[in-house]
């Protein structure tokens, strides 16, 4: 049962690309955001039969001696002659069935003197296992008898005799029905023992991902806690919902160092219910390279009208200032010197755009005539920047959305299938840091895990 170790794989979400002025790579570690993932978690019950079939050889009991049970002048061989099925009760439980041939030879005689028959008949044998999860990522079942019915029953033709063995064949089965509950809830117990997976799954985190070889960007996922939902039990499959706290954060520059791998793994908490979408935050950096590249391809070597002459852009830079975007335009004709407008980045929905607001001028100029024009220049050049600038959003929004589909539709291991959809992808606060802005972005999708051909 290896579906524990995708569970923490869920948070491992590209995100967009990051670098720093003039080409260089800075070492920067964005902020470190708490997120939730839930997902329901569907088990055929098709897999847990696989394994206990895995399990229990063809030859199930086999007795060879007639001597032994008190001289009783018989033997027996029990195999298995179909897949065992295994189909949901309505209270926890699993009504397990066992398809039985039976081999049995007789003798009949007396001082020594024997005359010996066998037969060969079919049963099916019942079992109702209860199963409960234990916080501590193991499986509790208590398996008992169901009985047994005949498919053909055991009668032994001597000719014009015929002797039924039914009530010997009975009691050999009684006696193995008993020892076959013993090793199911063995088998279990071993088979259904999450613990060692879940540590395998959370000590993959202890290596951060590097999700953009390009700008050098890495992805460190640390989770926190897990909650499961009550085991539902249908006829076909078992159905649970497990939602899981993390912590993401984002490094650019160097590797990140690993966190001390686990030797156990903390208990979950029951939680009564989950809900089927999830909320998962991530962060964006748009570096002053890439917002320069826009301001430049915007508005470099661009002239303007101002009073029947024209103000030429001849270069143009981003950059950050305290809490606000500095933009700096070197301007010549009319106006000839540097001119910086300032404003807060924020998101425009409506624009796919992360915008300024509050928007503050500055002229710098050694020609004192000039300095008449200003309130002209400024009230011109701060609307353009206003209307006009901005740092388009929606590719990094589709490139994420992209990425997330990707990482939510996807076969991690053999048998474990993964199906998601992201309703919802959008930056929301933007706040900046020493080398670019950093976006930061809410994610409202669906998880299902399916366990399929493990």
């Amino acid at each position: 049962m290896k579906f524990i170790k995708i569970l923490f794989l869920l948070a491992s979400i590209t995100v967009f690309g990051q670098t720093d002025s003039d080409n260089q790579i800075a070492v920067y570690n964005f902020p470190k955001l708490r997120s939730s993932i839930t997902m329901p978690v569907t088990i055929p019950l098709s897999e847990i039969s696989n394994m206990i079939n895995a399990s229990v050889k063809d030859l199930i009991y086999q007795d060879d001696s007639y001597t032994d049970n008190n001289n009783d002048q018989f033997k027996v061989k029990v195999w298995k002659t179909r897949p065992i099925r295994l189909v949901g009760g309505t209270n926890q439980n699993l009504l397990i069935e066992v398809p039985l041939k039976i081999w049995a030879e007789k003798g009949i005689g007396t001082l020594g003197l024997y005359t010996y028959q066998s037969t060969t008949f079919e049963t099916v044998m019942s079992f109702n296992t209860t199963i409960s999860l234990k916080n501590n990522w193991t499986i509790l079942t208590q398996t008992r008898p169901n009985g047994f019915r005949w498919v053909t029953k055991p009668v032994l033709d001597f000719g014009r005799i015929e002797i039924p063995i039914t009530s010997l064949v009975e009691k050999s089965l009684v006696e193995q029905q008993k020892k076959f509950c013993i090793t199911i809830d063995q088998q279990m117990a071993e088979q259904l023992n999450f613990q060692n997976y879940a540590v395998m799954a959370w000590n993959v985190f202890a290596n951060p991902f590097q999700i953009s070889e390009e700008y050098n960007t890495w992805l460190k996922i640390t989770p926190i806690s897990v909650h499961i939902t009550p085991l539902q039990f249908y006829a076909n499959q078992i159905n649970t919902s497990l939602g899981i706290d993390i912590y993401s954060e984002t490094f650019t520059g160097s590797r990140p160092e690993s966190s001390l791998p686990v030797k156990t793994v903390s208990d979950f908490d029951f939680v009564s219910a989950l809900g089927n979408q999830f909320l998962l935050q991530t962060t964006a950096n748009i570096p002053f390279t890439e917002a320069t590249a826009i301001a430049r391809n915007m508005f470099l070597n661009k002239e303007y009208d101002l009073r029947g002459s024209s103000v030429k852009i001849k270069d143009i830079k981003v950059y950050g200032e305290a809490n606000r975007v500095m933009i700096e335009a070197e301007t010549d004709g009319y106006v000839n010197g540097t001119a910086f407008i300032s404003g807060i980045p924020v998101y425009d929905e409506n624009k796919k755009k992360i915008v300024l607001s509050d928007t503050k001028f500055k002229l710098k100029t050694s020609n004192i005539l000039q300095k008449t024009a200003t309130l002209l220049f400024r009230g011109r050049i701060v609307k353009m920047i206003e209307e006009e600038y901005g740092i388009p959003t929606q590719d990094l929004e589709n490139s994420s959305k992209k990425s997330i589909d990707e990482a939510f539709n996807k076969e991690y291991y053999k048998g474990l299938k993964m199906n998601g959809k992201v309703f919802n992808l959008k930056p929301s606060k933007i706040f900046m840091n020493p080398s670019g802005i950093t976006a930061l972005i809410y994610i409202n999708a669906t998880l299902k895990l399916m366990l399929n051909g493990l």
